[in-house]
C-alpha cells in the first residue's frame, strides 16, 4: 500500500514493473485467514509470496528491501461497494483518482456500483470501465445495473454484461420496485453463478424521511425513515434468492432488524452475504441533533440499539 516512511513514500509492486526480488522487513504481519499477526520478514519473488518468516530469510538475495518498522504489512484488501461516478460525473471522481486512493489504503481490487451518468446498463459501458481500468494501480470488478436505467421497468442484458466482465448486478441508490421483476433478476443471476446486490428500501415507508424514525427525529421535527423501510426489503430479497437458490448480497446493513433477518437466513443455508459501513459504528441518530447535515445519509444513522446489533454482528 501506499505508506509515508521518514519521508519517503511507498508504493505498491506491479509484479509487471517492479523488481523481481523483494524483503519487507520488520513490519507487523495481519493475515486473518492463516492466523498470523506478529513482526515479521516477507520475501517475495516476481509479484509472488515467498516465505513468511520472523528470521530474515536464507539464501534469499532481494533486489529492493522495504523497512516496514511501525507499520502493517496485510493481504491485498477488497472494497465491494465503490462510487467511482465514471462516466458522467468526472468532477466528484475518475476511475484513475478512484483506484489511486484506493490503493493508497491498501485495496487491490474494488468493485463500482452502476449508477454513474449514464448507468452502466450494457455491455459498451461495462467494456469501457474494464479498459478504462487496464492501466489502473488496482484491480476493478465492475456491477452492471439491474435495471436498464436503474428504472426498474425493464432487465438490463445480463448475458452480454456479464460477458464483458460484470461481476455482479445492483440498482444501488433504489431497490427494484416490483418484486415479479427481482424475481427474474434473481433467476438469471443464478445462471452465472453472480450475486444481486440490493439496497434495501420501500419507497413507499421512506418517502420523504431524512433520518431515523424515533423520538429524535420527532423532537427535532423531521420527518423519519423507519427501520421497516429496509427490513421489509431486507426479507423480500432474501427470500426471492432463497427460494430460487440465487445469491444475494444486502448493502449497507443499518438496522438491527435487518442484522437478526440476514442472521436466520445464514441459519437456513441461504446464500446470504451483506455490509455496512463504518459511519453506522461511529455515530447514531442522536448525533442529527446539531442539524449537521455530514450526519444525512441513506440508510439513515440509526439507534444504539441497531449500532450495538452491527456490532455485535461484526464480533460473531
Amino acid at each position: 500500500m501506499y505508506k509515508q516512511k521518514n519521508g519517503q513514500t511507498i508504493y505498491p509492486f506491479d509484479p509487471k514493473t517492479s523488481p523481481q526480488a523483494v524483503l519487507i522487513t520488520k513490519g507487523r504481519v495481519i493475515d486473518p485467514v492463516n492466523k498470523t499477526d506478529g513482526v515479521m520478514n516477507v520475501a517475495l519473488k516476481d509479484g509472488k509470496i515467498l516465505l513468511v518468516s520472523k528470521e530474515p530469510p536464507d539464501g534469499f538475495t532481494p533486489d529492493i528491501t522495504i523497512d516496514a518498522e511501525g507499520l502493517w504489512v496485510v493481504p491485498g484488501l477488497m472494497d465491494l461497494h465503490v462510487h467511482l461516478r465514471e462516466p458522467g460525473r468526472e468532477d466528484k471522481e475518475t476511475i484513475a483518482t478512484g483506484t489511486r486512493a484506493a490503493a493508497a489504503g491498501g485495496f487491490t481490487g474494488i468493485a463500482c456500483m452502476p449508477n454513474t451518468n449514464p448507468v452502466l446498463d450494457e455491455e459498451s459501458k461495462i467494456r469501457y470501465v474494464v479498459q478504462r481500468g487496464e492501466r489502473c494501480p488496482c484491480r476493478i470488478y465492475p456491477i452492471g445495473a439491474i435495471t436498464k436505467n436503474q428504472e426498474g421497468e425493464a432487465l438490463s442484458p445480463f448475458a452480454e454484461m456479464v460477458g464483458a466482465g460484470a461481476r455482479a448486478f445492483s440498482d444501488d441508490g433504489k431497490s427494484v420496485y416490483r418484486s415479479s421483476m427481482m424475481r427474474n433478476a434473481f433467476s438469471y443471476s443464478k445462471s452465472f453463478n453472480i450475486p444481486i446486490m440490493c439496497h434495501c428500501e420501500d419507497p413507499d415507508l421512506s418517502d420523504g424521511g431524512h433520518m431515523n424514525e424515533s423520538n429524535v427525529s420527532t423532537r427535532l421535527g423531521i420527518r423519519g425513515i423507519p427501520s421497516i423501510a429496509e427490513e421489509v426489503i431486507v426479507a423480500r430479497d432474501i427470500m426471492l434468492a432463497e427460494y430460487l437458490g440465487a445469491r444475494v448480497h444486502i448493502c449497507h446493513v443499518s438496522t438491527a432488524g435487518s442484522v437478526q433477518q440476514i442472521r436466520w437466513a445464514k441459519k437456513r443455508g441461504a446464500q446470504v452475504t451483506c455490509e455496512t459501513c463504518p459511519h453506522y459504528f461511529a455515530f447514531i441518530d442522536e448525533d442529527c441533533s446539531t442539524f449537521n447535515t455530514n450526519m444525512k445519509m441513506n440508510p439513515p444513522l440509526r439507534t444504539a440499539k441497531d449500532r450495538e446489533a452491527k456490532s455485535e454482528a461484526k464480533r460473531s
